[in-house]
């Protein structure tokens, strides 16, 4: 099904560039983020993009970098 949108020339123009930087399309990302708000995506796609996200990003945290459950539970208005 095609759709028309309407906006502002420099919103797309900004939106166009972007996507481009992101090396895909104005119109993929529209189409991605109508999946995600009418949540499309079945589970199992959730899955299948964590274990990308977990297995690509590698759990690279900076060296020296020690979990700490107790601020990460803090606040940011807690935190001084």
């Amino acid at each position: 099904m095609n759709i028309t949108l309407s906006a502002d020339k420099e919103l797309i123009e900004k939106a166009r560039d972007y996507a481009a930087q992101q090396g895909t399309s104005l119109n993929q990302i529209i189409r991605e983020h109508l999946e995600e708000i009418a949540c499309v995506k079945s589970i199992d796609e959730y899955a299948q993009e964590f274990e990308r996200l977990a297995r690509d990003s590698g759990g690279n945290s900076p060296d020296g970098y020690v979990f700490d459950r107790n601020e990460a539970h803090v606040r940011k208005d807690e935190k001084k």
